[in-house]
């Protein structure tokens, strides 16, 4: 497969980015470095802004079509449903470039180049089968399984799926942008608030629209650190949980409490499975992404924006604290963790699991000690084998074991 070069806006963007990241030390409390001077629009605060759905640009339609061509190219040559693991990601897996930021198919915003996210996912998918002979499976479908089920499409409807997948990832580089720049530091691109009239400052109020025709956008602005956010904050109420009835049911019923917190209306976990196509083999992270932004108001221009998947494999652990902190106090909505559930992180199992779902609702600096998160657990292994211990629906864990199991799934990506 062809691989086209990286433009040279987005090499800027990673040299950018690749220098906040380099300078950024270790911070196993959850403290980040003092702020960054990170660009702006004179006048116009970005510090708690996040964006709606954006506009298709013609350059955008023009990148979906060469990602669709080279689709176009593999296909034709190879039968996806037949292929071995590693063969079958080189077949699928694809990136495009929209703003000078990467979205690959399958795998969601990334700062790894094509080729490093292909060579990683397919050695993933060689070993997938011997890991998950030693594992529980909770309902986090499995990448070889994913990529069967586009490859098993005819044609035309693997390139309309592929094609909706890169529009709705197209509509959302103006949410991407904007956490690089709150989390990471990130300059932003030239005449970025010019292009991108879905931008909101004020999240938590989304009263204005960050509208200007200036493209200066470089005037100082200190971006928040986690000493500007309270000792603990939560969202989502105590009592709107449920476990997972079923053992792959772990998308529909963090769906379900997802939702049910949003509108305080409790649709079935069956319901949630029909919306996110989950079947036997689980439930992907590109449709807990999609359902929550058609189907609920965490989307909206008062909380998160839209959601994205985003790979977090280079990210920081003070940069992933920083993250929950946002998404719960600034935006007051949930966040799709996707974790792998090992013992060594989740002290509450008796067993090691596939990858999983829960629902993030909150932090708490805790002080001296270490930080802890807070989620909506959908599994117990009690419900399936009464030999194991409970596992309680509502938990406070540390941090950083959270930060690591979410790194060391596959996909090390998260839904915001």
């Amino acid at each position: 497969m062809s691989r086209r070069p990286m433009s040279r806006r987005r090499t800027i963007a990673i040299g950018s980015l690749a220098l906040v990241l380099l300078g950024a030390p270790f911070l196993p409390d959850g403290d980040t470095p003092p702020a960054l001077e990170t660009a702006a629009v004179p006048g116009v605060s970005l510090t708690d802004a996040t964006a709606g759905e954006g506009a298709v640009t013609p350059a955008m339609r023009a990148e979906i079509d060469a990602v669709l061509a080279e689709g176009r190219t593999a296909t034709r040559t190879t039968a996806g449903t037949r292929l071995r693991p590693a063969a079958l990601v080189r077949s699928q897996v694809r990136c495009a470039d929209f703003e000078g930021q990467r979205y690959c198919l399958h795998a969601g915003w990334t700062d790894s180049t094509e080729d490093e996210v292909v060579s990683e996912l397919a050695g993933n998918a060689t070993s997938e089968s011997a890991r998950s002979a030693y594992r529980e499976e909770t309902g986090d479908l499995s990448l070889t399984a994913q990529l069967r089920r586009r490859a098993a499409l005819g044609p035309a409807a693997r390139a309309a799926a592929d094609r909706a997948e890169l529009t709705e990832a197209a509509r959302s580089v103006a949410k991407v942008w904007l956490l690089r720049h709150q989390i990471q530091g990130v300059p932003l691109p030239e005449g970025f608030l010019a292009r991108h009239p879905e931008v909101r400052t004020g999240a938590t109020s989304g009263t204005t629209t960050a509208r200007t025709t200036s493209s200066t956008t470089t005037s100082g602005a200190a971006r928040k650190t986690a000493r500007d956010y309270p000792e603990s904050a939560r969202i989502l109420r105590n009592d709107e949980v449920a476990e997972q009835t079923r053992t792959y049911w772990c998308g529909p019923t963090s769906m379900q409490m997802i939702a049910w917190g949003w509108s305080h209306q409790r649709h079935t976990q069956q319901y949630w499975a029909n919306q996110l196509g989950t079947t036997s083999q689980g439930t992907s992270i590109s449709a807990m992404v999609s359902v929550t932004n058609a189907r609920t108001g965490w989307d909206n221009a008062a909380h998160a924006g839209k959601y994205i998947v985003l790979d977090i494999k280079d990210w920081t652990y003070g940069q992933w604290n920083l993250l929950q902190m946002r998404h719960i106090v600034d935006y007051k909505a949930p966040v799709i963790l996707h974790p792998i559930l090992l013992k060594k992180w989740y002290p509450y199992l008796d067993d090691n699991a596939s990858g999983h779902f829960q629902v993030g609702r909150g932090y708490n600096k805790n002080g001296d000690g270490p930080n802890v998160i807070r989620y909506f657990e959908p599994w117990n292994q009690q419900r399936f084998d009464r030999s194991e211990p409970y596992i309680e629906r509502r938990q406070q864990r540390s941090a950083y074991r959270a930060y690591r199991a979410n790194q060391e799934h596959f996909q090390h990506n998260i839904g915001v």
